[in-house]
């Protein structure tokens, strides 16, 4: 298998009746998501050619999966862009890729009036023009996506990924996890969100339907889980945040939907007191949580989760997927073994599942693409996460935070993980997240609880060091595009 349209072909082929995607509107067979991508593939064809970046600005819907299928089949390379991002940073994507064509309805063509690329409707992409598609000849090394991440510099790093790395993950993920032409996969993730990789193609891999649910059920929980049990929802890949607003919420209390039987969960830490809410709806079901950034092709860890945990634990992040490898380096590029019980290291990963690079930016590439400087022998590039970890006594890894969440603070070195940690245990807490501002420690919390109950609680774990000088009480937490907390919409309210 050279390509993931090798996926779609082969449920076409095998399954050409059952459903493939689900949106408010409409449903699609997989005879004709394929038949249809045909269509636009041979619009499009003339256009691009074998790694073009094709930006795609289009709410996802069962048409926008058509499409993205239409730009894999002509060669091309998709990159979706949510098109309520700042005008900016939609001119610096597309200037980056140096497209020279955008998919894009016409109500976001002011946001594009300064390109000079040409814009191509949706809804001519659809227009049969008499012929098909050539054949493209890929290689399993081609472009099949990019997704954009913020970068340090204020500048977005367009991360590139091939379709071997793509194969290499999802035929593991579906296979360990146990996706089948039977699943529904409710797709949370937005598509310009690697979580959306693991959806669009485990679902084309075995046959599985993809239901879209749109941003704005997450703020209607009683009508989100609605969806949920009326479209026999199976399988969640979803973000920690969105997992959480069901839980701590009441949404399950009022209804549990009936079919879910496999939940998987990334981006953050998950809170063991909403884990332990799930388990409790769902005693059976099978729970992972998964590790890794965009440029490692979603996932380089997993760890699945039995039972209720201690509230005072850690949910690792796992052992590595099969085919990668993951590992700790100190902070003087040594090794730490498995055996360093505690002892805490960056994550690093090499393998098939690590990236190209990023688009059209060599300097970033240089700079986390790396060597790998325990090997002296031979070219070995790996990627430096930026994330720290220890192993447990199992020889699983603990994800601990960011790099750049670690502080010092009175003298002291500080996970600002540790403190979040710490608040979340409190039954009375929905989420927390703790900020270092002008040389203080800011937690914000939301949830029931006084100021001073909840210093009082923490005093009894952490050093005195340790306990936020300030504590603000949100209503909900910002979130990012990404179902990540917004940290930064968080600092904003520290001026108000």
């Amino acid at each position: 298998m050279n390509t993931v349209t090798d996926y779609l072909k082969n449920s076409y082929i095998n399954y050409p009746d059952r459903v493939a995607c689900i949106d408010d509107e409409k449903t699609l067979t997989y005879k004709e998501l394929y038949e249809l991508s045909d269509v636009v593939a041979s619009n499009l064809i003339d256009k691009i050619t074998v790694g073009t970046p094709i930006p795609l600005i289009m709410k996802k819907s069962c048409d926008a999966l058509v499409i993205l299928w239409g730009i894999i089949k002509a060669g091309g390379c998709y990159c979706v862009i949510d098109a309520m991002q700042p005008k900016v940073r939609i001119e610096s994507i597309i200037n980056t890729l140096n497209s020279k064509y955008v998919i894009a309805k016409s109500d976001s063509a002011k946001k594009l009036e300064n390109l000079s690329c040409e814009i191509i409707s949706p809804e001519s992409l659809f227009e049969n023009n008499g012929t098909k598609a050539t054949s493209v000849v890929h290689i399993d090394t081609d472009p099949l996506y990019i997704m954009f991440t913020s970068g340090s510099t204020g500048v977005p790093k367009g991360v590139i990924v091939n379709h071997r790395s793509v194969i290499d993950f999802i035929d593991q993920f579906t296979t360990l996890f146990g996706f089948s032409c039977e699943d529904v996969i409710g797709n949370q993730a937005p598509w310009d969100f690697d979580v959306s990789v693991k959806d669009i193609f485990s679902a084309a891999r075995v046959g599985a339907a993809i239901r879209l649910i749109p941003k704005k059920y997450f703020s209607l929980p009683v009508d989100l889980v609605t969806l949920l049990d009326k479209d026999k929802v199976t399988t969640l890949t979803w973000a920690v945040s969105a997992l959480v607003i069901l839980s701590s919420r009441g949404a399950l209390e009022k209804l549990a939907p009936k079919y879910i039987n496999k939940i998987l969960f990334s981006g953050e830490v998950m809170p063991v007191k909403q884990y332990n809410i799930w388990r409790g709806f769902y005693p059976d079901a099978l729970f992972v949580n998964v590790y890794g950034p965009t440029e490692i092709t979603c996932n380089c860890t997993y760890h699945i989760v039995e039972g209720i945990y201690p509230e005072d634990s850690v949910i690792p992040a796992g052992k590595a997927f099969p085919n990668e490898r993951v590992f700790l380096l100190s902070d003087d590029d040594k090794l730490i073994s498995k055996d360093e019980k505690n002892t805490e290291g960056e994550i690093c990963v090499s393998g098939t599942a690590v990236v190209i690079g990023y688009y059209n930016n060599p300097e970033e590439t240089n700079k986390r693409f790396v060597q790998n400087p325990l090997n002296k022998l031979y070219p070995e590039i790996i990627y430096r996460t930026g994330d720290l970890a220890y192993y447990d006594e199992n020889e699983d890894l603990v994800y601990t935070s960011r790099k750049d969440f670690q502080i010092k603070h009175m003298g002291h070195r500080i996970e600002l993980s540790e403190i979040d940690r710490c608040i979340n245990r409190n039954e009375n807490v929905n989420m927390s997240c703790t900020i270092f501002h002008d040389e203080k420690i800011i937690a914000f919390v939301e949830g029931n609880i006084e100021e001073k109950a909840l210093v009082a609680e923490m005093r009894k774990i952490l050093p005195v060091f340790m306990i936020p000088s300030e504590f603000r009480f949100v209503e909900s937490m910002p979130f990012n595009n990404n179902g990540k907390i917004d940290r930064k919409a968080l600092a904003l309210l520290l001026s108000e």
